[in-house]
């Protein structure tokens, strides 16, 4: 395989358009120094404490689900502000959060395979959550990106082919078009969860660990119903927090609409050619 391109580029220069343009079109963005380092020091001394078990193809990749209820900066994450203010342009206003967890690569960590997150009919790695037809992850990394140190891949536009070959529940070894992204800890990786993606082997001496969340809007429900989230748990939230823990089915559809439905609008902003070019 060839040496893959790095992206390392100023992601502090891009208009909020032209982010907005990077997710949609090409499957991932960054958003820099979403955390301060105090935030960062938190989280990393907060996880450290948590029960971690090797991943079934590797025991160098230490994994803690559904850690949304630990509380303190893990559970603050959830409703980071400049997070949400970029899924609102992506997303729209009702959005709705679907899980949190973490991860760790440690020395000797062989990489994933290119994968996808989403997959229409649910699995056995996603189960039905991941059947809701939009997603999108976002990856605090709490250690630099460096290319040694299991950096980010992915494979650009891949969400956007109809092709048998972007099949979500395919995997590949590796792709001749996969990027290598490179960022400082601290920062936000956004990805749109059909995109084909990964990460590199560790191959230097220090762990490289993150916290994976995931959003959708409200309309896009899985098509199989979920388990709700604990009342009792959910009580003791954050009130900025709650309002995205709303019922894991909500799904707004209405399989009986007509061709001329009453109230029609005339404009839409979330569709508007116009959107990439936000300043």
């Amino acid at each position: 395989m060839k040496a893959p391109h790095i992206d390392d580029r100023n992601w502090s220069s891009l208009t909020a358009g032209e982010r907005r343009r990077q997710l949609e079109v090409e499957g991932y963005a960054v958003l820099p120094n979403v955390l301060s380092a105090d935030t960062v020091s938190r989280l990393k001394e907060q996880t450290s404490r948590l029960k971690t078990f090797g991943a079934d193809y590797s025991a160098a990749k230490q994994v803690c689900e559904n850690i949304e209820f630990v509380g303190g900066a893990v559970t603050d994450l959830i409703g980071q502000p400049k997070t949400l203010d970029f899924l609102r342009l992506i997303l729209g206003d009702e959005i709705i959060f679907i899980s949190i967890d973490y991860q760790r690569c440690e020395p000797g960590f062989p990489g994933i395979s290119l994968h996808t997150d989403g997959q229409p009919y649910g699995s056995q790695i996603f189960g039905y959550e991941g059947s809701s037809p939009v997603i999108v992850r976002v990856l605090y990394y709490l250690d630099d990106l460096t290319p040694e140190v299991s950096p980010f891949r992915v494979v650009p536009r891949s969400h956007l082919s109809l092709h048998a070959d972007a099949n979500p529940y395919l995997r590949y070894e590796s792709h001749p078009d996969e990027v290598m992204v490179t960022l400082k800890a601290g920062s936000a990786l956004f990805l749109h969860t059909r995109a084909f993606h990964g990460n590199y082997a560790n191959t230097g001496t220090c762990s490289r660990s993150l916290i994976a969340l995931a959003y959708r809007p409200a309309w896009a429900g899985p098509i199989h119903e979920v388990e709700q989230w604990d009342p009792d748990q959910m009580a003791r939230l954050p009130n900025y927090v709650r309002p995205l823990f709303q019922d894991r089915n909500t799904r707004h559809w209405k399989f009986d609409g007509g061709n001329k439905p009453s109230g029609m609008k005339s404009d839409a902003e979330g569709i508007n050619v116009s959107r990439w070019e936000q300043i």
